[in-house]
């Protein structure tokens, strides 16, 4: 009998992802052909929706903004084997502190004074609203998928609460706060384009992108370069091996999730800060259930978390191309390509490698890692 194969690094995060995938992309191509539509024609039209036509890459690149600040959340808990489904209610609670800042001190400061502590602020709301949860589970016993799923459903409801009764703007009928004064909000990427005379059409994408690379190289360095990324990876392979190294186990927990909640809250900063510029209700749109989606497929590696952001933010944009251009293929259809790409590379994630591992058997006899 043959001994269990250690697959190479580059296959484990590049191969087999690319497998799940091209599985997912072929099963979607069936069911586009089983309607009666050319599955390389969708495939062409999705491309040029998400790359080539004006103002399309800035599209795609905004929502990869949002994707990469809750896969990097997810990915930072999942090192710490801490399921945080929270993203979503984190972000949300962010989005009010963005608004704190800005509605209260943008009559008062300059705006760029005001835009800086207001992502300081989505950060701090969003870490807070972590760090129940975490509390919970480490002091408690609570368990993190629970306390964090209920969370989004009590951040849901306080904004709601909050945006009708509280700091909706007087005469407003729908419920959202006033716009920010005094130009407070980030940059937007094509207006400092055409200030260098780069001709260049008009997109929601601003310089939270620039925020989403900073925090993916900050998340990077902290797993990997630091001794806190060792607790939290220590933690993460076995609680019981952690305490007897001597890791402060509840400090660990809540000290991740603290920085979970941060990345999620800068959904906010692109959303409020860089698009809205005011609150409102349902600005997070999924974001936070997607970045799940967009760690699994991403091993969880920033790197890998920036292309499955890419591709998801993609099908946002191409998605909305193929809505358009052909009446067979709705809005579902694309839901369900996210769901088959979901599908394979998170529940059917290891499908391909015990076929993997007996041709490198057969090919190479053993695989070092």
């Amino acid at each position: 009998m043959s001994k269990p194969v250690t697959l190479p690094r580059w296959i484990d995060i590049l191969l087999i992802p690319l497998l799940n995938l091209l599985t997912a992309f072929v099963v979607s191509g069936l069911v586009i052909a089983a309607l009666g539509e050319n599955p390389f024609f969708a495939l062409s039209v999705m491309i040029k929706g998400a790359f080539y036509y004006p103002g399309s890459l800035g599209y795609t690149l905004y929502y990869t903004t949002n994707f990469m600040f809750t896969g990097l959340a997810v990915a930072l808990a999942f090192h710490a084997r801490l399921f945080n489904i929270g993203g979503e209610g984190q972000a949300y609670i962010g989005g009010l502190g963005v608004a704190v800042f800005c509605l209260s001190l943008d009559h008062y400061l300059y705006s760029w004074i005001v835009v800086i502590l207001a992502i300081f602020g989505a950060s701090i709301f969003g870490a807070t609203w972590a760090l129940i949860p975490g509390y919970l589970q480490a002091k408690r016993g609570s368990h993190i998928v629970i306390t964090t799923i209920m969370f989004n459903f009590i951040a849901a409801s306080l904004m709601v609460y909050l945006l009708v009764n509280v700091i909706i703007e007087p005469g407003q009928m729908s419920p959202e706060t006033r716009d920010f004064k005094n130009g407070v909000g980030l940059l937007q990427i094509h207006k400092a384009l055409n200030f260098f005379g780069i001709p260049s059409t008009a997109t929601p994408l601003n310089l939270s992108f620039l925020i989403a690379i900073l925090a993916s190289i900050f998340v990077w360095l902290l797993i990997w370069h630091t001794k806190l990324g060792y607790d939290i990876r220590t933690l993460g392979n076995s609680e019981t091996a952690a305490e007897y190294a001597g890791i402060n186990v509840p400090r660990t927990i809540m000290i991740v999730m603290c920085i979970s909640g941060a990345l999620a809250g800068l959904v906010a900063v692109n959303e409020i800060l860089g698009v809205h510029n005011r609150l409102l209700l349902g600005f997070t749109a999924g974001y936070g259930f997607t970045g799940i989606a967009v760690a699994l497929m991403g091993r969880n590696h920033p790197i890998g978390i920036f292309l499955a952001s890419l591709l998801f933010g993609t099908l946002y944009q191409g998605g909305a191309e193929l809505d358009f251009e052909f009446s067979t293929i709705t809005r579902e259809m694309v839901l369900m390509i996210q769901g088959l790409i979901i599908l394979f590379s998170g529940a059917l994630a290891y499908m391909y490698n015990p076929i993997v591992e007996k041709i490198l058997i057969n090919l190479i006899g053993k695989v070092k890692d």
